[in-house]
């Protein structure tokens, strides 16, 4: 499978799509994320949700996005992936990776973990969304002694 890297929503279709194995009938429901602007889609089996008019699943340790709700998808590289998604907790997740079995439920992924300690130094934060500027990757580097 081919990993296409992209800059950002507005570039996500120049790149190549993928086959993540998620096909969804017809346009899911969608709940609010409270506390965020992303919304998830609570009957669905995957990691997916919704955010700045684009669709999000997390799978395989990667973040995909499309523009439709059923693809094509396109993978976004780590420093990409939009912060409000970053933000969602845990429980929000149908279908956590294993590593993260024993984390707070209640409290966001810990991206270290899976991309190393320094991804978020190459964060680029262009998605024209500023409301989650209070929060930073510092939360990371707390959980850690959870």
């Amino acid at each position: 499978m081919a990993l296409a890297l992209v800059a950002g929503a507005s570039t996500a279709h120049a790149a190549v799509s993928v086959n993540i194995g998620i096909n969804v009938p017809a346009p899911p429901h969608f709940v609010v994320v409270p506390g965020t602007p992303v919304a998830y889609a609570p009957d669905v089996s995957a990691n997916y949700f919704q955010y700045g008019g684009q669709y999000y699943v997390f799978n395989n340790g990667g973040w995909y996005t499309a523009r439709g709700y059923n693809g094509p998808w396109v993978a976004v590289a780590p420093q990409y992936v939009p912060r409000p998604l970053l933000t969602v907790p845990v429980r929000y997740y149908h279908a956590p990776p294993p590593a993260w079995r024993g984390w707070r439920h209640d409290a966001p992924p810990r991206w270290q973990h899976t991309w190393g300690r320094d991804w978020h130094a190459e964060r680029h934060d262009n998605h024209g969304d500023h409301r989650d500027r209070g929060h930073d990757d510092h939360h990371d580097h707390h959980d850690e002694h959870r």
